[in-house]
C-alpha cells in the first residue's frame, strides 16, 4: 500500500517535468528563430535592462501551454513581473519562468541564451528545465532522481581549493557607480587569491548549469533573480553541488543572490570574500544586507 501511494505523489511530478521539457523546447525553436533578425528592443529597471517581443511571446508561450495542464497551478514569470505581477512563493505548485535568460546576448545575436523553467511545491523546489537554445543542450533535475544534459548524468567539480578555481559569475543590469565597484571589487578579491579565473558568459542560467557539469568550480552573483536559479537550483543540487547564500546561509530565492560550488567548502571560501551589494528582494519584503 506504502509503494503505491509513492507512486501516485510521483506522477504528477513525472507529468510536470515532461510538460516543461516538451514546452522549452518548442520555445527554444522560437528562440532560435528570432536570434538572426532584427528586434523591437525596450528597457526595464536600467538601459542595459532589455525585453524583446520574443521574451513576451515565449512567457506568454510557456504559461499558457502548463496553465491548460495545471489550471490550479500559480506562475511567476520575468516578464510578468516587469508588468506589475506579483512576485512571491505560497504552498501551492508555482512555475518559476525566465522565457529568454541572457535577452542582452539575444538582443545582439549572442548564441548564449536559454529557457529557464523551475516548479516550486510548498515552497520547496522540486524541479528544473533549462534549454540551451543555440546548443540545443537540454538540462534537467528532479529533486531525489539526479540531473542531465541530454540525458547524460551530470556530476559537480570536488575542488575545494579556491586557489585552483575557475569562477563564474554575471554584472547584472544595475548601472549605479557604488554598486558598479563592488561587483568589480569582488571580483578583484578574487582574483588576488588568486583564483585561475573569472568570467561571466552573459547567462545566470546557463552559469549554474555548467556548475553542475563541472565545467567551472563556483558561480556568484548578486543581483540576479529568482527566475534567474529557481530551475538552476534543482540541477546545481542533483548534480552534488551547494547553493547557498551570500552569507553562507542557506539558499533563499527571492534574496537576489547566490554562490553555487561543487563543494560546500568552495562555496564557503568565495562567501568569506565577498562584499555584499544590496538590491531590493524579488517578494518586496525586508531582508539582511550582507
Amino acid at each position: 500500500m506504502a509503494g503505491s501511494e509513492e507512486r501516485s505523489s510521483q506522477q504528477p511530478l513525472e507529468e510536470c517535468l515532461d510538460a516543461a521539457v516538451k514546452v522549452a523546447l518548442e520555445a527554444g525553436k522560437i528562440i532560435r528563430e528570432a536570434l538572426r533578425i532584427e528586434k523591437r528592443v525596450q528597457t526595464k529597471s536600467s538601459t542595459a535592462d532589455l525585453v524583446t517581443e520574443t521574451d513576451r511571446l515565449v512567457e506568454n508561450l510557456i504559461i499558457s501551454t502548463l496553465s491548460k495542464k495545471f489550471p490550479s497551478h500559480r506562475f511567476i514569470g520575468e516578464e510578468s513581473v516587469a508588468d506589475g505581477e506579483k512576485c512571491f512563493l505560497t504552498d501551492d505548485p508555482t512555475w518559476i519562468i525566465d522565457p529568454i535568460d541572457g535577452t542582452c546576448n539575444f538582443v545582439h545575436g549572442a548564441s548564449v541564451v536559454a529557457v529557464s523553467i523551475g516548479l516550486s511545491v510548498k515552497k520547496e523546489l522540486e524541479l528544473g528545465v533549462i534549454y540551451s537554445c543555440v546548443e540545443e543542450k537540454l538540462y534537467t533535475g528532479r529533486k531525489g532522481h539526479g540531473a542531465f544534459c541530454n540525458g547524460q548524468k551530470l556530476q559537480a567539480s570536488n575542488q575545494t581549493d579556491l586557489s585552483k578555481a575557475l569562477i563564474l559569475t554575471e554584472l547584472g543590469s544595475i548601472r549605479d557607480p557604488v554598486a558598479v565597484k563592488k561587483l568589480f571589487n569582488n571580483m578583484e578579491r578574487l582574483l588576488k587569491v588568486p583564483a585561475h579565473g573569472i568570467r561571466i558568459i552573459g547567462s545566470a542560467a546557463l552559469d549554474l548549469c555548467h556548475v553542475a557539469a563541472g565545467d567551472v568550480d563556483a558561480f556568484y552573483q548578486f543581483g540576479l533573480h529568482c527566475w534567474d536559479m529557481a530551475a538552476a537550483a534543482v540541477i546545481v543540487r542533483e548534480a552534488g553541488g551547494i547553493m547557498m547564500d551570500t552569507t553562507g546561509a542557506s539558499l533563499d530565492l527571492m534574496s537576489r543572490r547566490v554562490v553555487a560550488a561543487g563543494t560546500s567548502e568552495m562555496a564557503h571560501k568565495i562567501c568569506k570574500e565577498l562584499q555584499p551589494v544590496v538590491y531590493e528582494r524579488d517578494d518586496g519584503t525586508e531582508g539582511t544586507s550582507n
